[in-house]
């Protein structure tokens, strides 16, 4: 299975040229769950082979996920400390993904095992701080939603 062209960034990688892509929409998973991680997929550029799947640590800008807001009260002015409304703040700060990132990841899955160029099942890969580890086959990164 390849992925879409369409929206896909170019990236050399060991003078090997790859296409990589983050949905620009969130999923109704990633928006509305506690699984609101960015999702990166990757391919060799000029030849047909596995596609490499990395479930980020990253979350989604457009996640409205759990994990990330928090409802903060606000109180009226006269003192009484009566709670009228509430607001939703973000927790933690969204980081991008970034070319050298991609990079880094690319470099780690064929470290791991990830073969480009040879056709074969979707290579699953989750990212742990800064460095990436193999997910098990059962646990699929769903391609068609990209």
């Amino acid at each position: 299975m390849s992925i879409p062209k369409k929206g896909t960034r170019k990236i050399i990688v060991d003078g090997e040229p790859f296409i990589w892509l983050i949905r620009r929409q969130a999923t109704n998973l990633q928006a509305d769950y506690a699984d609101g991680h960015l999702h990166v997929v990757v391919e060799h550029a000029t030849e047909a082979g596995s596609v490499l799947a990395i479930l980020t640590d990253r979350l989604h800008p457009q996640g409205y996920s759990l994990i990330n807001s928090e409802l903060v009260p606000i109180q009226l002015q006269d003192g009484s400390g009566e709670v009228r409304a509430w607001r939703i703040e973000q927790r933690y700060e969204i980081t991008a993904v970034t070319p050298k990132d991609v990079a880094l990841w690319i470099k780690q899955a064929m470290q791991i095992g990830w073969l480009p160029k040879k056709p074969g099942i979707t290579f699953n890969v989750s990212v742990i701080g800064s460095s990436i580890k193999k997910t098990p086959t059962r646990e699929k990164i769903r391609l068609n939603s990209y």
